[in-house]
């Protein structure tokens, strides 16, 4: 009997745990749910990597917030959130070689480099 009441306690623990896991990725780190409004895309010179920005509204108290998305065109590999401003709400993108990119004033060293108004360049 005791085996079976530890064996339920347990699963109740693992469930809530595994609820709370998800509500902490979709709330932090799915990007999905911020990029709604695509801005531009602009292509490296020799054509390696693409950057997708978009614009994040999250409603009437928060204030716009620019998301930028490096997609990898030579390679087989996920796309890379890249950079992410708050308070912007246009993505002036300009390449200054093939691996170095300027979003908004802020130089990023592709693949390696990304943004984030919180952390700064990581």
């Amino acid at each position: 009997m005791l085996k079976r009441v530890l064996l339920v306690l347990l699963t109740i623990c693992l469930l809530i745990a595994g609820i709370i896991g998800y509500g902490v990725y979709w709330l932090f780190f799915d990007w999905s749910r911020f990029k709604q409004d695509f801005i531009t895309e602009s292509t490296s010179p020799q054509g390696t990597y693409t950057i997708h920005a978009y614009r994040s509204d999250s409603g009437a108290t928060i204030s716009y917030a620019v998301l930028g998305e490096l997609i990898f065109n030579k390679e087989e590999r996920k796309s890379k959130k890249i950079y992410w401003q708050y308070r912007e709400e246009d993505a002036e993108i300009e390449w200054i070689d093939d691996d170095t990119v300027r979003i908004n004033d802020v130089t990023l060293e592709l693949p390696e480099q990304s943004y984030d108004y919180r952390k700064g360049i990581n």
